[in-house]
């Protein structure tokens, strides 16, 4: 190589390497990750072959364009990594390609999502900010300083010999660059660079960065980018590679008890391996037995009510009193909590209606929207013959619902326009939740009256924004205007006092119509109101929403009017409501199919599991995203036991997402002959 054309090619590997460890080291702390761990020598290592190859690939291109290119690289990452920051800041989760049908969501509150990034954000931005102030005052400096020539580009030779000791040096360059390419894939199975409680292993995760934030802190933002990309066009197949226990199980005499053997027969004659090892690992489950809640509200009706960015802060009686009497006259958890995910309202709508946990970075209600669910909630009370309707007062802007509901078997589902509620297009204005239970109350006078019905509600009047003017968020502002809150939590508070009427709109009608006694009413949020910052959600509640997930923690009550009030401890989340509501209805179902537990059963482990994996209870919080173990109490996991916490979880987040992938219940369903309510029966029933 000529010498100028050498001294160019390592200035720009050294420029490059030193603004790429400057945006994983600054977007490390800004992000709350561990600086000193093992994860960052893989991600120098990954900064070095980058370098290498850019820097590489810049050498054929004359110096006066390369400036341009340095810019358009950096401006691509930096922005990258500052978006990244503000997703998981503001929705809890970071971005990946796979979510991208909710991109055009996003544009409805980009100016919350922009309000909502924190000052310190920006500093993803120093790299580029830093290369600019380089290229503009210090690049002439050092090209004079060590005599780079201008306009230097690599132009083949006349000259063989020239040419050959081009060609070796090539061969040179690249055999450095492979060997730390080797030396990068060393590190995903060295021992002593692994965590011993990390939920998916780190081989995983590289060909399938299925869980962003473990991914980011083990691969850095950079790597992460492409390993998405790269998934995103050229998907990973899901590991099926687990074992399952063939030990005998213990006799225990259980009320419960199925008859496998045509399960069994299928797992002996099926090929399929992935198939098979979902029928394993259902069959295998636990089969949590009747207890003494079991049919306790047999044969009575049941509305499930999904509240729209509901909190803690709904839980005032001077503010709220109609979802006050609910929380306070039925039951309700503590500790309960509805983890967000890529997509929280849609995918934890989906996860109550069918208890298995929805994929971690992608959409799952409307990408597995054609999917069907025998074990579903709307199915197993069709099973017991009850008539089955859901609603929502919005439109199919965001999620399929008229698609999902109906595989889920709901035999007719209700939007806003069917109702004939008064709507609005634009983003901050939306339906009233008072309209919506008026006419979930008119749905109800229409339905065979012979029969008992179960419903599922979804809300939308408190949906974001807060920031700016509208509507419902003006218009109960002077009931708040004394309480010395901020804006945007007033316009917040505003909204919810829609839903609260609403609320006392529907007790109201079913006290009136004389079957508030026999309806059961189950009410949960969706996720938190994260249009707020959790700064100024803090200022009302009286724990600490920046830490431990606790800005996941929403209401859960189940209420009767002929029941004793009573408060649970046991951390809880969406996943154990259908199969809660199953035994407490005494319905005809198999707890095998189910990721969640009977709240009530004596099997139940306190529990809560967030979208990557992290997890809490009354004793620890595990982070998952950096492997680190917090304890509330004076009794500690042992190794063994956190790995085999974090084993099951791992096992349960897994054959969650490979059912829904391989629709296969619908499978279970056509080769086992359970009976379930298609698209083409719910279209035959409104004929």
């Amino acid at each position: 190589m000529k010498k100028g054309i050498t001294k160019n090619l390592f200035k720009n590997f050294i420029i490059i390497l030193s603004a790429l460890l400057l945006l994983e080291i600054t977007f490390k702390i800004i992000n709350s990750f561990k600086i000193i761990d093992w994860s960052i020598i893989r991600i120098m290592l990954s900064c070095l072959i980058f370098s290498l190859i850019f820097s590489g690939l810049l050498y054929f291109i004359s110096k006066n364009k390369q400036k341009f290119i340095f810019i358009i690289i950096f401006l691509f990452i930096s922005l990258y990594a500052l978006v990244q920051t503000g997703f998981n800041n503001f929705i809890g989760v970071y971005i990946s390609l796979n979510t991208s049908s909710q991109f055009g969501a996003v544009i409805d509150y980009i100016r919350e999502f922009v309000f909502s990034f924190k000052w310190y954000y920006y500093f993803n931005l120093l790299p580029l900010v830093l290369l600019i102030i380089y290229f503009i005052f210090f690049d002439k400096k050092v090209d004079k300083k060590f005599r780079i020539r201008k306009n230097i580009k690599y132009k083949k030779s006349k000259n063989k010999k020239t040419n050959k000791i081009f060609i070796k040096n090539v061969i040179k360059y690249a055999s450095l660059t492979f060997a730390i390419c080797l030396v990068y894939v060393s590190t995903l199975f060295i021992p002593f660079m692994q965590n011993k409680l990390q939920t998916v292993s780190n081989k995983r995760l590289f060909m399938n960065p299925t869980i962003p934030s473990i991914s980011i802190r083990q691969f850095g933002i950079t790597m992460f980018g492409l390993l998405d990309v790269k998934n995103y066009f050229l998907p990973a197949e899901q590991p099926t590679e687990y074992v399952f226990s063939e030990e005998e199980p213990k006799e225990e005499k259980k009320t419960r008890t199925f008859d496998d053997a045509n399960w069994e027969n299928l797992i002996e004659e099926e090929t399929n391996e992935t198939i098979n090892t979902l029928n394993k690992y259902f069959i295998n489950n636990k089969i949590t037995d009747v207890n003494s809640y079991t049919g306790l509200f047999e044969n009575k009706n049941l509305i499930v009510i999904m509240m729209e960015s509901v909190n803690d802060i709904f839980i005032n009686e001077e503010d709220y009193p109609n979802f006050y009497k609910l929380y306070n006259e039925g039951w309700h958890w503590e500790n309960n909590y509805s983890p967000r995910n890529s997509c929280a309202t849609g995918n934890n709508e989906m996860s109550g209606m069918i208890s298995l946990y929805s994929i971690n970075n992608n959409c799952t209600a409307n990408e597995y929207k054609n999917n069907t669910y025998f074990e579903s909630i709307f199915n197993l009370f069709n099973n017991k013959d009850y008539t089955t309707f859901s609603a929502h007062d919005y439109t199919a802007h965001y999620y399929d619902r008229a698609t999902i509901h109906r595989n889920m078997g709901s035999t007719h589902y209700y939007d806003v326009e069917e109702m004939g509620i008064d709507f609005s297009s634009q983003y901050r204005n939306w339906a009233s939740d008072e309209d919506f239970m008026t006419k979930v109350l008119d749905i109800i006078d229409s339905v065979d009256q012979d029969k008992p019905f179960m419903t599922w509600l979804t809300t939308v009047t408190s949906h974001q924004p807060y920031s700016v003017s509208s509507i419902q968020g003006d218009y109960y502002l002077d009931l708040f205007a004394d309480q010395n809150l901020k804006k945007d939590l007033q316009r917040y508070k505003s909204k919810l006092k829609y839903l609260d009427n609403g609320l006392g709109i529907l007790i109201q009608g079913l006290e009136e119509r004389g079957i508030l006694d026999d309806t059961v009413i189950v009410l949960f949020g969706d996720h938190y109101p994260y249009g707020l910052s959790k700064d100024t959600i803090n200022t009302v509640l009286d724990y600490d929403t920046n830490i431990d997930y606790e800005a996941e923690r929403v209401p859960f009550v189940i209420y009767n009017s002929e029941i004793e009030s009573k408060i649970y401890k046991e951390y809880t989340s969406y996943i154990n409501i259908l199969p809660t509501v199953a035994n407490l209805f005494d319905l005809e179902y198999d707890p095998r199919y189910f990721m969640g537990t009977d709240l009530f059963s004596e099997d139940y482990n306190s529990l809560v599991v967030f979208a990557d994996g992290s997890w809490k209870n009354e004793i620890a919080y595990y982070n998952a995203a950096n492997g680190d173990v917090k304890y509330f109490t004076d009794k500690e996991y042992s190794l063994e036991e956190l790995q085999e916490i974090n084993s099951n979880i791992d096992m349960k987040l897994n054959m969650s997402s490979l059912a829904i992938k391989n629709n296969y219940f619908n499978y279970l369903s056509e080769k086992l002959n359970f009976k379930k309510t298609t698209t083409e029966e719910v279209d035959r029933n409104d004929k």
